[in-house]
């Protein structure tokens, strides 16, 4: 089916923004907050790909309140759900059976902060944008970018619907909406789709260090009440990963004894037998965690990667026609652990830069003033100063910890040199430089096999349609990734997407089960060869992450 011979309905608006997470809902309130104060109708909509706002977001979380209190002061009149405020911190290194509680990071300093559902959180932005007339088009996946004759963007076109395998239509099928704006906003979280494509076209990392990144995998749990602490915050480093795997748990309580726990590990490890899913698994045994867990139960799972690279990684933001907000830019702070607050400052300024934009008499194609809006917030400031914190660690935990201290409590993050990124899926090494690691069976009560805890995502794909994840070269998998690295993909997906099976010939080959995705994007950032894509499947298909 030829895609530009369809008829497509148009719709057409001063602002388009994709993705309606905390940057880009943040971009469309501030928005049409302006247009109000100037007794302007906004003409701003979100295209939103889960099935409704919050339905594809995922993070720990912890929340500072810096940026919502500019964005909305009234926040807790307007029943916010931030009901947690952090009451302790701990921090502890982790041996095989035993826990070494260290001294709290001062990064890491939650006093202030909040425990939340990020996914409730968007979900009362959304509420509140829509107060003040942003529309949101939830379950609309903006599939390809649309250009002018001069290559500037002038928006999006969402995904068809109703397409089989073949890539036929079905007797359902509906063809995308082409949306023009005169700016297009692009927030589509980290590895976005549309947002990498535009970062090629435009060669808008050419003066950036390469972004790297890690895969948080996370549970919810309602545990016994003698075993919950509302508002307690713990994180760990250590067991079960190596020194030299970067990564580190959490677990924070929240109310109504529910906890989330989760375990974030850096996708530049080295090791393919490696399994994210099953360190997960392994670390919840840990004596320290096994006695928070006993007696409960897990109510939903999930796994997202993260932007790590920080300000140095940072692409250039503006390009003709539109922006690059929150981790689609990554404007992750790893120190922290936080990315909520500075996603949203991106939301408000580039929406600022759209607003002051739209009063010129000629609209400029370029929105160069949200790049120098963003070199004199505190974006920049938080950012710069825990630069070197993440590339640290590649010489191992303990000197990555030594240096964190050296750069916070010496140099206070003024040093004179920035320490450099890598690319994930170079650091790889082939299989035969290890041994396949041994993981325990789950028990059921602890640890769960992939299956079940993908279950517990509620996730959900239309099986009869064009598969969303594209393997470049279909030799690669066996003859590369198969043979030389150990099938790690079958090892990296926390979701069971990738199996290597026997076929009818005898011969081995990759069977993709994409229904089971997850939306996590690891396949497309750690592949050795980058021989697959993640794309938007049709409209509202994925996790469900209700209350993550």
């Amino acid at each position: 089916m030829e895609r530009d011979s369809i008829q497509r309905d148009t719709m057409n608006y001063d602002l388009v923004i994709i993705g309606a997470g905390p940057a880009g809902l943040s971009a469309a309130i501030q928005y049409a907050k302006f247009c109000r104060e100037n007794n302007q109708e906004p003409s701003v909509c979100i295209l939103e790909k889960g099935s409704d706002v919050g339905a594809h977001i995922l993070s720990g979380a912890v929340l500072e309140p810096k940026a919502l209190n500019e964005l909305i002061p009234d926040w807790a009149d307007k029943n916010a759900p931030l009901q947690t405020s952090v009451t302790q911190d701990e921090f502890y290194f982790l041996t095989a059976k035993n826990a070494i509680k260290l001294p709290t990071p001062p990064t890491m300093d939650n006093t202030g902060n909040y425990i939340v559902s990020l996914g409730q959180f968007c979900n009362w932005l959304a509420t509140q944008a829509e107060e003040i007339g942003v529309e949101i088009f939830a379950g609309f996946a903006a599939s390809h970018i649309l250009y002018n004759k001069q290559q500037r963007v002038v928006g999006v076109q969402t995904g068809d619907m109703g397409l089989d395998k073949n890539n036929q239509p079905k007797s359902s099928f509906q063809p995308g909406v082409n949306i023009y704006a005169k700016y297009t906003l692009f927030a589509e979280g980290c590895r976005g789709q549309l947002s990498q494509q535009l970062i090629k076209k435009f060669d808008l990392d050419k003066n950036a260090q390469p972004q790297t990144y890690g895969l948080g995998i996370k549970e919810l749990w309602e545990v016994s009440p003698e075993h919950h602490e509302k508002g307690k915050v713990l994180h760990t480093v250590g067991w079960p990963l190596d020194n030299q795997t970067y990564g580190g748990s959490f677990l924070y309580h929240l109310d109504e004894n529910l906890i989330s726990i989760g375990l974030v590990i850096g996708l530049d490890y080295k090791n393919p037998y490696l399994s994210p899913y099953q360190e997960f698994q392994r670390f919840k045994h840990h004596p320290k965690i096994a006695e928070v867990l006993k007696g409960g139960r897990v109510i939903r799972y999930g796994a997202r990667a993260l932007n790590e690279g920080g300000w140095q990684s940072l692409p250039q933001l503006h390009f003709p026609g539109g922006l690059l907000l929150g981790c689609s830019a990554g404007f992750l702070n790893v120190a922290k652990i936080k990315g909520t607050h500075t996603a949203m400052k991106s939301g408000m300024l580039a929406a600022t830069s759209v607003f002051e934009a739209l009063k010129q008499k000629t609209v400029p194609d370029v929105l160069e003033s949200y790049t120098q809006k963003i070199n004199h917030s505190w974006i920049k400031t938080e950012l710069h100063q825990v630069r070197n914190i993440r590339p640290s660690f590649k010489w191992g935990l303990w000197l990555g910890l030594a240096y964190s201290a050296i750069d916070h409590y010496i140099l206070r993050g003024k040093a004179p040199w920035t320490l450099s990124n890598h690319l994930d899926h170079e650091c790889t090494q082939v299989a035969t430089k290890y041994t396949p690691i041994n993981y325990p069976k789950p028990d059921g009560k602890i640890s769960f096999d992939r299956l079940t805890s993908v279950s517990k995502s509620d996730v959900f794909h239309e099986e009869d349609q064009p598969c969303h994840l594209h393997i470049k070269d279909k030799h690669i998998p066996v003859q590369v990734n198969y043979e030389i690295y150990g099938q790690l993909e079958s090892r990296y997906c926390p979701a069971g997407v990738y199996e290597y099976v026997t076929g009818n010939d005898q011969k081995i080959k990759l069977q993709i089960n994409a229904q089971n995705c997850i939306h996590c994007k690891t396949c497309d950032i750690k592949d050795p060869k980058q021989n697959i894509t993640w794309t938007a499947p049709e409209g509202t298909g994925g996790p469900n992450y209700s209350n993550m």
